[in-house]
């Protein structure tokens, strides 16, 4: 039996577009502007760079912060989860630090020392964590939609699924230690 045979009707084409949607559709012409075109290489990658160095400028701040994380966490198995998102971001600096100077052939700028801000809780630690994680992953969308190279792309995909999991890891250990909206 053949199951692609559907009657009259030939298997579908992407290249092949019914005559009549042709009429009632008008082909759109879609209008970006140069700030908001983060799709299209090379408009996008300046912007990527910047955040490339935007990822790298809060190395203090954040290893100050999983060290306050982990302080501040009522059991060993939440200080493992965080010290292996630590790990992790540790990583991402070194794979950020490479990928900024295959790009542009220069060492990243210098960082000057941040100041941290400890949070109120470790629940408002857990939850500015979850948050930060998903701000990253957005901002390093942005970063993947530059890259040209498949290994960058790679580098790229690994960290972003990285941040994803860490999210994850958060909103569990924010679910397992009771914290609520209001951050107790």
């Amino acid at each position: 039996m053949d199951f692609y045979n559907y009657g009259r009707h030939n298997l579908y084409s992407y290249s092949e577009v019914a005559p009549f949607i042709q009429a009632i559709v008008p082909p759109v012409k879609l209008q970006q502007t140069d700030n908001t075109d983060i799709f299209t290489y090379p408009q996008n990658f300046q912007g990527a760079l910047e955040l490339i160095r935007q990822a790298l400028s809060g190395e203090t701040e954040d290893r100050m912060f999983y060290m306050w994380l982990i302080e501040q966490s009522p059991s060993e198995e939440d200080a493992q989860i965080i010290s292996g998102i630590r790990d992790n971001e540790i990583g991402h600096y070194a794979l950020f630090r490479q990928l900024y100077y295959e790009l542009t052939g220069e060492m990243p700028p210098q960082v000057q020392d941040e100041e941290f801000t400890p949070p109120a809780s470790y629940c408002q630690g857990l939850a500015n964590a979850l948050l930060g994680e998903q701000n990253a992953v957005q901002k390093y969308r942005k970063i993947l939609y530059a890259m040209q190279d498949r290994v960058h792309i790679n580098v790229l995909v690994e960290i972003i699924t990285d941040e994803i999991r860490h999210g994850i890891l958060y909103s569990y250990l924010y679910a397992k230690n009771g914290c609520r909206g209001d951050n107790s």
